[in-house]
């Protein structure tokens, strides 16, 4: 299964960078290493809440319900359909449980865009992701907790040992604590930053 660099690098993945570039007013370069920081803060937050079976059928009922995939098929529109922006901020609520001002930090800081950029940003990037997410999981047949959780894991990759990526991503300093460790993240504090983290995701880019 693609992983998330093959996601951005694709058809699809130009489409969103084009789109979210020209509508937040900020270089392609710097909207490209935005997303490349946001797409994985998103759905590593996603598969930490699939970790209890709430979540995970809670995830799976919002993408059999609502997130089918159709929002791909035309992103150029939807990017500036403010009922979709609404949407984006209530999935980005429910995903970081009101704690997204840090995640849009943690954006800002790495890719160089201004905090209002990254915030609108993100909320045009997690409808995206759960249309994405919706489409697989109707393709595969993800019918239960560990086949979503599954698919998460695909599109994240995993490390050399059984520690996912994601996880030292949003929790490096191992104390279960994600929020903590993306405001570390934002202000390069733990273990590298961000970028540091990050760079075992996306070969340093």
């Amino acid at each position: 299964m693609a992983g998330l660099l093959d996601l951005l690098n694709s058809d699809l993945g130009k489409t969103l960078v084009n789109s979210a570039s020209q509508q937040l007013g900020e270089s392609k370069g710097k909207t490209t290493s935005a997303l490349t920081t946001a797409l994985p803060l998103i759905l590593g937050a996603m598969k930490n809440n699939t970790a209890t079976t709430d979540g995970a059928n809670g995830l799976l009922n919002a993408l059999s319900k609502k997130h089918d995939g159709s929002i791909l098929d035309n992103l150029e529109g939807v990017l500036t359909n403010q009922n979709v922006l609404q949407d984006g901020a209530g999935i980005l609520g429910h995903v970081f449980g009101g704690k997204e001002q840090n995640i849009a930090k943690a954006v800002s800081s790495k890719s160089g865009i201004d905090l209002n950029s990254a915030m609108n940003l993100l909320k045009m990037a997690a409808p995206v992701i759960m249309g994405y997410l919706g489409k697989q999981a109707k393709q595969q047949n993800v019918t239960d907790s560990n086949g979503i959780e599954n698919l998460l894991g695909g599109l994240l990759g995993s490390g050399s040992n059984d520690q996912s990526l994601v996880t030292k991503l949003l929790d490096a300093d191992g104390d279960g604590s994600v929020i903590d460790d993306i405001i570390g993240m934002a202000s390069g504090g733990k273990k590298g930053g961000i970028g540091g983290l990050l760079g075992g995701l996306f070969g340093g880019r």
